[in-house]
């Protein structure tokens, strides 16, 4: 029985193709991403062999696998990424190229609809051997990829490709078949895209199987073998329903929490509810960087205690901040509270993005919080999984701004531009956003319904934020917050005009006294940004060398020629003639010259230290 505590609201989501995008902050990086980006990412997959792998695999070429077992998942995610960017802005070039390669891979395909390059030219009679070996987490980016190729395109090949791969594995794995215990999850939410598309329930079916397999005791390979690992690096120690703290690899985790979501609200079934709301604040009140960070650990790539949070040596794996963006998703469709969607704006602004230059073609996989200028963006890596997910990521950002419901609309990001939703009862509502969000909290708002109507609309009130003021028809109005959002249900008129107006001081941040790295350290935020002091704006200053006096009045200062574009913040010295320290968003930071970064810095002057 699903209770008051875990009430299911179920949103609909809203497809980012419904979102025009044109704000000053979002519009150029989505110009980037399809100019720069994606080039990159399709030229690095044919020079690395990714793409020959499957023409090998083929036959039509000769030569032994080339790379990684999970290198064909890469190719996968530029397909989907491309295939989002088409939705947005046709590209006969860049459809012919596609085209091309979705050839290549489908020739690869094996007459039993196994697709899989490392073990069709390695090892063609060890399939389905190793669970560890990534052969359905492959699966599903391709499935991923297909579903996204035919909304794109219209053109079936590849989703045939998929769907020939799915009935592969559904007659091998399943209740009286072979067990399955997928090393890396990404198959279990792919068979639900791939389910959306088709209709077909063995696909859902299959997947709630394989997220059932979990915890059961059956998983077997090098990962379980490991002491240091074992099941938990795999979300295999408990079955899914008992979970109750979030362990092992971050991304692995991340997809199968996002898998238990979409299950959870496709369903009503509310086996996983509890399990989704432990984890999660086991997370998010444990485990969590300010940044968005997760999974401090390089050694296991993931998650160790709770509060260990060091920042020189913090992992943060970009996949696992993108992931995070999908679980928050996919949690605020489920049950409709704006803490999750304040989860997605953390890692828009911060945990995701800083994974990429703003050049649009170097890469972070790891994400620190603090660095003595060693740690910097590279064009490619051997394991290049953060490259080829921010390709796929960032043309879809539209799709976390909305959501939409049998009551109303929700607008759960402010992204200057227009959605085109639905109300319910068959409702249209047109809604533009006109915003220089995140550097102001002023977002003035079109509410546009097709004739005039009686519905529901939320806006998000930030957690970050404090005090706000909220104009209706020019009128002042007075809404009282619920679940993180302020509600107006009212009979709306075409053309009608909110302003929404969030106060947006620069906040002083202190860490919960368990995370020891942090003890007497201080970050700032403004908004949705995270803050970062880098060296290039502080010559004079050493690494650690400083002190930052809380007291001390900071400004904000926009500076439309740096860096893209930022608003930094400034503290002044109590050292006459020395210059105001600077802070710039973390996102932005190592795109200049090497040279230290913090975002946590020391709060009390200590002897010898320049104090701010």
């Amino acid at each position: 029985m699903i209770t008051t505590e875990t009430k299911i609201k179920r949103w609909d989501s809203v497809p980012f193709t419904s979102v025009k995008i044109w704000d000053k902050f979002w519009r150029p990086r989505l110009e980037q991403v399809r100019k720069i980006t994606l080039p990159v990412c399709l030229d690095q997959c044919e020079k690395t062999g990714r793409l020959d792998n499957f023409t090998k695999a083929s036959g039509r070429m000769a030569g032994e696998f080339r790379g990684m077992y999970y290198d064909d998942s890469d190719v996968y995610k530029v397909i989907e990424g491309a295939a989002y960017t088409l939705m947005l802005q046709r590209d006969t070039g860049l459809e012919a190229r596609l085209d091309a390669a979705i050839d290549e891979i489908c020739a690869a395909q094996e007459p039993d609809g196994y697709l899989n390059t490392y073990y069709t030219l390695n090892a063609p009679d060890r399939k389905w051997t190793d669970m560890e070996k990534h052969e359905m987490y492959n699966a599903g980016h391709l499935l991923e990829a297909a579903v996204a190729y035919h909304a794109a395109t219209g053109k079936r090949k590849l989703l045939d490709s998929a769907c020939r791969l799915a009935d592969h594995m559904d007659k091998r794995f399943g209740p009286g078949k072979q067990h399955w215990v997928e090393g890396h999850e990404e198959i279990e939410l792919a068979l639900v895209k791939l389910y959306g598309v088709t209709g077909e329930v063995r696909y859902l079916e299959l997947a709630l199987w394989l997220l059932e397999e979990r915890g059961q005791g059956r998983g077997q390979g090098e990962i379980w073998d490991n002491p240091e690992w074992g099941p938990a690096y795999c979300q295999d120690d408990v079955p899914v329903s008992g979970i109750e703290r979030v362990t092992g690899h971050a991304v692995r985790a991340m997809y199968l929490y996002t898998a238990m979501a979409d299950h959870a609200r496709l369903s009503g079934d509310s086996a996983y509810i509890g399990a989704l709301k432990r984890v999660w604040a086991h997370t998010a009140e444990r485990n969590l960087y300010i940044t968005g960070g997760i999974g401090p650990s390089r050694h296991n790539e993931g998650f160790t205690h709770d509060y260990d949070l060091p920042n020189e040596s913090a992992y943060c794996e970009t996949c696992a901040a993108i992931g995070m963006a999908f679980w928050n998703h996919r949690m605020n469709l489920l049950f409709g509270e704006g803490k999750y969607a304040d989860l997605v704006e953390t890692e828009l602004y911060n945990g995701a993005l800083s994974g990429i230059s703003l050049s649009g073609d170097r890469f972070f996989y790891v994400n620190p919080l603090a660095s003595r200028g060693d740690h910097h963006r590279v064009e490619w890596f051997d394991t290049s999984c953060c490259p080829t997910n921010l390709v796929r990521f960032l043309p879809a950002i539209g799709q976390y701004a909305y959501a939409q419901s049998g009551d109303g609309i929700t607008i759960n990001q402010y992204i200057g531009g227009k959605a085109d939703l639905a109300a319910g009862g068959g409702r249209r509502v047109e809604v533009t956003q006109v915003t220089n969000y995140p550097w102001d909290g002023t977002v003035d708002l079109g509410i546009g319904p097709a004739q005039t109507s009686e519905f529901t609309l939320r806006l998000r009130l930030p957690g970050w934020c404090r005090s706000y003021r909220l104009f209706v028809r020019g009128e002042e109005t007075a809404a009282v917050p619920s679940g993180g959002y302020l509600e107006l249900r009212r009979i709306w008129r075409p053309g009608d005009q909110i302003r929404l107006v969030l106060d947006m001081p620069v906040e002083v941040v202190r860490a919960r006294p368990e995370a020891e790295d942090n003890l007497g350290r201080i970050a700032l935020r403004r908004g949705p940004i995270v803050y970062a002091l880098e060296e290039r704006d502080n010559p004079g200053l050493a690494y650690d060398g400083f002190a930052l006096d809380p007291v001390r009045a900071v400004r904000v200062l926009h500076d439309p020629d740096l860096l893209g574009g930022v608003t930094v913040l400034e503290a002044e010295s109590r050292i006459p003639g020395r210059p105001p320290v600077r802070f710039v968003p973390y996102y932005a930071w190592d795109n200049r010259e090497p040279g230290f970064m913090q975002v946590w810095v020391k709060e009390e002057p200590d002897t010898g230290l320049y104090r701010f």
